[in-house]
């Protein structure tokens, strides 16, 4: 499954494929191959780029066009 808002959240930030693969501590390739829909993207992976972005799961997956994190976070 393609997460279209991968490489859109990345793009907004002005962030490289090279500086979201190192905070997730992996090669770029493998980053790529998310954003691509290459590779179905790990669950941990989807928590931690919604908490480096500040947006909620759900935003990121596309469930919701709204992008506020849940309330605590």
């Amino acid at each position: 499954m393609e997460i279209k808002r991968l490489r859109d959240l990345r793009e907004d930030h002005d962030k490289t494929q090279q500086q979201v693969a190192d905070v997730l501590n992996m090669h770029r390739s493998v980053y790529r191959r998310y954003e691509g829909g290459e590779r179905e993207t790990p669950a941990w992976v989807v928590v931690k780029l919604a908490d480096y972005y500040k947006v909620s799961t759900d935003y990121l997956l596309g469930r919701t066009d709204d992008p506020t994190p849940p309330k605590g976070k």
